[in-house]
């Protein structure tokens, strides 16, 4: 600064106004090239906080998607396996298969075990709420997991749907007909008939939509890392 003033003063003293003009308009462009470089470095602070601010929005939402894939993949296995049972169940009633009452009646007793998932976080809705949502620059992202709430959301109601089927349909029913300290049928003729058999077979058709709901989900979750794996390679 000691030295432009002293270049102003020798110019005003030698009365040579072009030069002072162009010293001046000298000057004036580069504190005009000094506040631009100012706000271009602050610009890209504030850019770089925002971008490591939204990666960590990314691998939190991965870990928490990671554990929510290993949740539902136990769901599948617990669902399908009952299913598995359920379908065995429905040929020995359909064959009239008295021969194996007993392991009717161990399958009869299951009729009242579900797959329950049961999510109540969420992660899209959170954001949005918090203002958050705004840092998430990557749409397919964010449409991802979007889309994966709405899965989550259809995945409860099959679960509730399948819960009151449980209760209101397969315990009246099971009840009278099944001792269940040791899974003995007392009524063959209730267990083998057509109205038993339906009861299985709603069953199974619930069981097989939470099915695909689950497999479903897993797909979107699948989807969303391989997004989110991107983003995070590129940062």
């Amino acid at each position: 600064m000691k030295l432009f003033r002293k270049i102003r003063q020798t110019l005003i003293k030698e009365g040579s106004l072009k030069k002072y003009l162009l010293y001046a308009i000298g000057e004036i462009l580069l504190v005009m090239i000094g506040i631009s470089l100012a706000f271009q470095v602050n610009n890209w602070n504030d850019g770089r906080i925002q971008r490591n601010a939204e990666i960590r929005y990314y691998e939190n939402i991965r870990d928490q998607i990671v554990d929510d894939k290993e949740l539902i993949q136990g769901q599948v296995r617990y669902n399908n396996r009952y299913m598995a049972q359920f379908k065995y169940a429905n040929e020995i009633i359909e064959t009239n298969d008295r021969s194996k009452m007993d392991t009717l009646g161990i399958i009869i007793r299951n009729l009242t075990s579900y797959s329950d998932y049961d999510r109540e976080g969420n992660i899209y809705e959170t954001m949005v709420n918090s203002g958050e949502i705004k840092l998430l620059r990557n749409l397919t992202i964010v449409n991802g997991i979007r889309d994966l709430e709405e899965n989550y959301m259809y995945m409860n109601r099959m679960e509730n749907i399948h819960y009151d089927a449980m209760m209101n349909h397969v315990a009246p029913t099971t009840i009278p007909v099944l001792k269940f300290s040791n899974n003995q049928i007392k009524k063959p003729a209730l267990v083998y008939n057509y109205e038993f058999q339906n009861i299985i077979l709603i069953l199974m058709q619930i069981m097989e939509e939470k099915n695909n709901t689950y497999t479903s989900a897993l797909d979107r979750i699948e989807s969303t890392i391989l997004h989110i794996d991107k983003e995070l390679l590129d940062k």
